[in-house]
């Protein structure tokens, strides 16, 4: 798969110049043009590519990628991790509002509760516009994160890099193309502003729940299959 690595401004940016185009002369508006990159509303994902569908979202099949899932016993998603070499990328998504994004808000509440618990945070400039930068202790020692943000229409993916990606974006590699390549499907109802949006096992995995296998709601790796 072939991703472009360029984005000068966030998701709203792209859709308010998608909405205020001027008029051709015949008075119609030009058909918007779909992004470049993802993460991708489900409305405007490209066809022919193989992901793994976790209901909000479809994670795209890349190479070298190992996708680990841990679900409750329900199937009910709770966490996922995407895994290359010695970067991981712990994704989520959540809802907000049809007006504006909230990315900004979200990525200070983050920073002030880092540095509540003592830790080191700085915003950075990356390819998704200010991302957040911190070092966490943890039982292994010093942590570093890198958290993006994706503001979408009436969505927020957010991201967060870990291992050599976090200091390195270069370093991320097929994990940036899997964010690059991500589906949000945000559905129609109404749902709370930040309220996760919910993810899935994949059927033949929530089968395996609902049969009563323990494995299949632990941690473990899931392969994409199908697609749009």
């Amino acid at each position: 798969m072939i991703f472009s690595r360029k984005r000068a401004a966030g998701r709203h940016a792209l859709d308010d110049r998608a909405t205020n185009l001027p008029e051709t002369a015949e008075g119609a508006l030009p058909t918007p043009v779909e992004p470049a990159r993802g993460p991708y509303d489900v409305t405007e994902a490209p066809d022919g590519v193989q992901r793994l569908d976790l209901g909000s979202l479809q994670i795209p099949a890349v190479p070298e990628v190992e996708v680990r899932v841990q679900a409750d016993q329900q199937g009910v998603v709770q966490q996922v991790v995407l895994v290359h070499g010695q970067s991981a990328l712990q994704l989520g998504v959540f809802a907000a509002p049809r007006s504006e994004g909230i990315w900004d808000e979200v990525r200070e509440e983050i920073r002030q509760s880092l540095l509540a618990d003592g830790a080191a945070a700085q915003e950075v400039e990356g390819e998704y516009g200010t991302e957040l930068h911190a070092q966490v202790r943890t039982e292994d020692g010093l942590t570093d994160l890198r958290f993006v943000g994706v503001d979408g229409p009436r969505w927020m993916v957010r991201a967060v890099y870990q291992g050599a990606a976090a200091t390195d974006p270069a370093a991320a590699g097929p994990l940036a193309h899997c964010l690059d390549g991500l589906v949000v499907d945000r559905g129609v109802e109404a749902k709370p502003v930040r309220e996760p949006l919910p993810l899935r096992l994949p059927r033949e995995a929530g089968e395996q729940v609902a049969a009563g296998d323990p494995a299949a709601g632990q941690a473990g790796t899931a392969s994409a299959s199908g697609g749009r």
